[in-house]
């Protein structure tokens, strides 16, 4: 099986406008994502997929490959889906562009989740986190059935704790999904749904179409999405803090 990754990415983001070229550490934030994903093991290559010609050239100034989309998709996996048509490989993994501490081994573990279920046909990946997270809600949680697979994506903080209940578990969403490339095509030709529209969430709209998600939980990485311009100094120590342990051993 053949499998590509395509970061979608646009330049006019309501809460943070230019956000893929903001400069963490010296370094795009684009250009981190890219070199993350490349690390994974899975992916023959690494596409960018964008509508905007300054995305496209700091792109292209490290190396990274672009695909120029419509300006007019309302989601990522919409985008990456018209990068995807022209392109023959059996999966195609949708890797957010604003996480720039992504890890080659979380982008396999999204195609091994799929690989391992030959039925489903979107995988996506979560991982445990507490109270605060999960009343942020920049940070999309997740309620999984005893299979599996999704049952609702929020970003209210999901399962609600009813009084006595015991100790809730909240599941934070990572933004990457790995599709089977027919699959996704026929979901780019999908109305957007009630849902979707709501909670601005373009997964909910292969579930209110009734199409499984298969969910796998990650350990050893936590998501540390950039949503706003404070985040990158959020980002900007991991990095330092990394870097001091990294000096340490």
């Amino acid at each position: 099986m053949s499998a590509v990754g395509i970061i979608p990415v646009r330049y006019a983001a309501s809460r943070f406008p230019g956000k893929p070229l903001a400069e963490i550490a010296g370094v795009s934030m684009i250009e981190r994502v890219w070199r993350g994903a490349c690390e994974a093991k899975t992916l023959r290559q690494v596409f960018v997929a964008t509508d905007d010609a300054r995305i496209a050239s700091c792109c292209e100034s490290f190396g990274a490959p672009v695909v120029m989309t419509s300006p007019t998709h309302p989601s990522g996996s919409d985008r990456i889906a018209e990068a995807a048509s022209t392109l023959t490989d059996d999966i195609i993994v949708n890797i957010q562009g604003d996480e720039p501490l992504i890890k080659g081994f979380v982008v396999d573990a999204a195609v091994e989740a799929l690989l391992e279920n030959e039925d489903d046909l979107i995988a996506t990946l979560v991982h445990q986190t507490d109270g605060a997270d999960a009343l942020n809600p920049s940070r999309v949680k997740v309620v999984v059935d005893r299979h599996g697979h999704a049952l609702y994506f929020s970003r209210s903080p999901i399962p609600y704790a009813a009084p006595n209940a015991p100790n809730t578990t909240f599941l934070q969403h990572i933004g990457i999904y790995a599709f089977r490339r027919d699959f996704l095509l026929q979901y780019a030709a999908l109305p957007q749904t009630p849902g979707e529209l709501r909670e601005s969430l373009e997964q909910l709209r292969a579930l209110e179409h009734g199409v499984a998600i298969r969910v796998a939980e990650i350990e050893g990485w936590n998501s540390v999405a950039v949503d706003r311009p404070e985040d990158v100094a959020t980002v900007e120590a991991l990095l330092a803090s990394m870097d001091r342990a990294a000096e340490i051993q």
